[in-house]
């Protein structure tokens, strides 16, 4: 299998398995797994009512990008370069989209 498809794969799971997550405190909040296929993007976001304000946020948001997986947005506490890791991706193959590129790789993440 090639490595975009591996990752889109391992993106996808990622993605389903955090949407299926029931929120309690906010049970009109509907999880919604965004997938751009054909250029790459993956996002998690949260649609819905919850005390008569509209709520609209973005959980997650991926690309691939040159067989590597960035990770644009992480709008959560979890660690998500880490559970990327647990899954087979190599550290070498994450890059930190959200951090500054001068500092990008201090880690031992990818860089670009």
């Amino acid at each position: 299998m090639d490595k975009v498809k591996k990752y889109e794969q391992i993106i996808v799971a990622l993605l389903n398995d955090y949407a299926g997550i029931k929120k309690s405190l906010t049970p009109n909040i509907k999880s919604q797994v965004v997938i751009d296929k054909d250029n790459h993007h993956y996002q998690l976001l949260s649609i819905g009512w919850n005390n008569g304000k509209f709520v609209y946020t973005m959980a997650f948001h991926f690309s691939i990008i040159n067989d590597k997986i960035w990770i644009q947005q992480n709008n959560t506490d979890s660690m998500i370069a880490d559970e990327l890791m647990e899954k087979g991706v190599p550290k070498s193959d994450i890059v930190l989209g959200f951090v500054p590129e001068k500092v990008r790789g201090s880690e031992g993440f990818a860089v670009a």
